[in-house]
């Protein structure tokens, strides 16, 4: 539970769910229902063409494999989730920017269809064919003003390449002037493959590199230069949330890269927007609350890798306010994405 005293400073709250969650013509149970923006999608051209890969990414996790609609559609029905929106996490890149581009194409489509064929269940972030920015900035033109899609969904880094590298800043420009949102799943590093051989690297790094993506946006002055980009950082931002200070502090003893922080480390960081996937356990949703508003954190499962009743129930037992309980099931997504939820 979060203590009184950190709690107190987030009631404010309350305002954002009164804006954003009484949508006219929706019945009582469907206005209030979660929102799961973090929800993953492998589509059937992708796993024929690159089911291998996938296989061996999941280390055993065989839901993956078997994914299908239906079965997201029956998990969201059992749990109570209004809505789910859909991303990839796995890569489209494989070294080869014409694949790349056609298995993006494919994936968006393919979401695309699943928003028409199923309307008000599903939403989606656009899969771009990064690391190639020209690729990407024409995907992202024909997801977002073509096939209706909610965002982008990014990488934490391509080829070792995190997102505040300077070959990513046209894509960033592009998402500012759009004030989009962009949303960030965390990968492995290819450094990081096995460096602890028994332990699989999604264990532990997968929230490092969500911390190293965010301290190279930061330090690169990215998050400051683009203020429009409404980012969302699944899993609860990795370790920034307990790391935030660290960064900064040690960030003070060189002037260097602090000259592109004219509002300073710690009050970039917390402008950003978390996930609560696999981490609304007490002390995880207790170290978010403490840094971040919960305005500004959203509800997200990691479906099919995690289920989603046990972590909707973790997180009213762990989040004592009803208001902010209700913001992060579902008041926030419709602020930070209106077009989700449809008169």
């Amino acid at each position: 539970m979060v203590p009184t005293s950190t709690r107190r400073r987030f009631i404010g709250g309350s305002a954002a769910l009164a804006a954003c969650c009484g949508t006219p013509g929706l019945p009582g149970p469907a206005r209030t229902g979660a929102i799961d923006i973090h929800h993953h999608l492998f589509p059937p051209a992708y796993l024929k063409a690159r089911g291998d890969e996938v296989a061996a990414r999941s280390r055993g996790f065989t839901q993956v494999l078997e994914w299908t609609p239906e079965k997201s559609l029956a998990e969201m029905d059992a749990a109570g989730t209004r809505l789910a929106v859909l991303s990839m996490t796995a890569p489209v890149w494989f070294g080869d920017p014409a694949e790349a581009r056609a298995l993006a194409r494919e994936a968006n489509q393919f979401a695309a269809g699943l928003m028409r064929d199923h309307p008000g269940r599903f939403g989606a972030f656009a899969t771009l064919p990064l690391p190639d920015v020209d690729g990407a900035l024409s995907e992202l033109a024909h997801a977002l003003d073509e096939l209706g899609a909610h965002g982008v969904g990014l990488l934490s880094n391509y080829g070792n390449a995190y997102l505040g590298d300077p070959r990513f800043e046209p894509l960033l420009q592009e998402l500012d002037r759009r004030g989009a949102v962009a949303y960030v799943h965390p990968t492995v590093a290819s450094c990081c493959q096995n460096l602890v051989p028994q332990i699989p690297p999604a264990f532990l790094e997968l929230p490092f590199d969500s911390s190293r993506t965010i301290t190279s946006l930061l330090y690169s002055g990215a998050l400051s230069r683009f203020p429009r980009i409404r980012w969302i950082f699944s899993h609860g931002g990795g370790t920034i949330p307990f790391l935030a200070d660290r960064v900064a502090q040690w960030g003070k003893a060189r002037p260097d890269l602090n000259v592109s922080l004219p509002h300073g480390a710690l009050a970039e960081l917390r402008r950003l927007n978390f996930d609560t996937a696999s981490v609304t356990n007490r002390p995880a949703l207790a170290a978010i609350g403490a840094f971040v508003p919960w305005s500004q954190v959203l509800f997200g499962t990691d479906y099919p890798y995690v289920g989603t009743r046990p972590q909707l129930d973790e997180l009213t037992a762990n989040v004592a306010s009803g208001t902010a309980r209700e913001l992060i099931r579902h008041g926030n997504a419709e602020r930070l994405m209106p077009g989700l939820v449809r008169p």
